[in-house]
């Protein structure tokens, strides 16, 4: 009788397969629901960070947006954050300055490892809700360096130093659902709470295009039904259109 033949490689390498796939199938059974979002966060695809390269060749006008909004508190953190010039005067009037702002902004949300969900910028303060990653930064360190960059950037336009841009900002957490979503809310709607449209969406400093187009309609329903009358937000700034 001949001697039975070994397996070749690729049919051990698929039993061993087999075998780790079940192993893990039970692991992944037995973990909290914490758990399973920290291990998706780590295997999910990295978000693409924009670099100096991508805005010099991203079609003019186009903004780098999340892909599309979680809407879920995290358990890293959710917070409203308001930031506001020194004695609200207008650093950022006029639609290169406020590009300069939204887009830093966003840059460095993305790049401290922080999931934006909302914002609103104008010419003497700006409004954002995000919430945190496994891998995020401290949100007070990443604002003083935005802070800090965006005043070199104005010094450098009006040709200035020793002058204050910004003077403080403000940050709460976030941590029942309903209170996060009439914030969300009222972050989109900003621009029509200051009279500068007459629809959030009409403003491309504001984040309720890009929410009504990437979120699904049933998100984008239920965000626009909470009441914002009661939500209490610093926001007495009067900005210039």
């Amino acid at each position: 009788m001949p001697a039975p033949t070994e397996p070749r490689g690729e049919s051990r390498d698929a039993v061993e397969a087999d075998h780790l796939r079940t192993a893990l199938a039970r692991r992944l059974a037995d973990l909290s629901l914490e758990e399973l979002r920290a291990i998706h966060q780590v295997l999910a695809p990295p978000a693409h960070t924009p670099s100096q390269s991508d805005s010099a060749n991203a079609p003019k006008g186009q903004v780098w947006w999340p892909h599309a909004p979680q809407h879920r508190l995290s358990p890293s953190g959710t917070f409203l954050v308001t930031a506001a010039t020194y004695r609200k005067q207008h650093h950022f009037r006029g639609a290169e300055r406020l590009d300069l702002l939204r887009d830093q902004l966003l840059m460095s949300l993305r790049e401290g490892g922080w999931q934006v969900e909302a914002s609103a910028i104008f010419s003497n303060h700006d409004h954002f809700v995000a919430h945190g990653t496994p891998q995020c930064g401290r949100l007070a360190e990443l604002l003083q360096r935005l802070d800090w960059d965006t005043a070199e950037q104005i010094h450098g336009r009006d040709r200035q130093t020793g002058r204050q841009v910004w003077f403080n900002f403000w940050e709460s957490e976030l941590t029942f659902h309903a209170s996060y979503q009439a914030r969300l809310n009222d972050v989109h709607q900003n621009p029509v709470k200051h009279g500068l449209v007459t629809q959030a969406n009409q403003s491309p400093w504001c984040s309720a295009h890009w929410f009504e187009t990437t979120a699904s309609r049933s998100q984008v329903r239920t965000v626009y039904a909470y009441g914002i009358e009661r939500v209490k937000i610093l926001d007495d700034f009067d900005p210039i259109g």
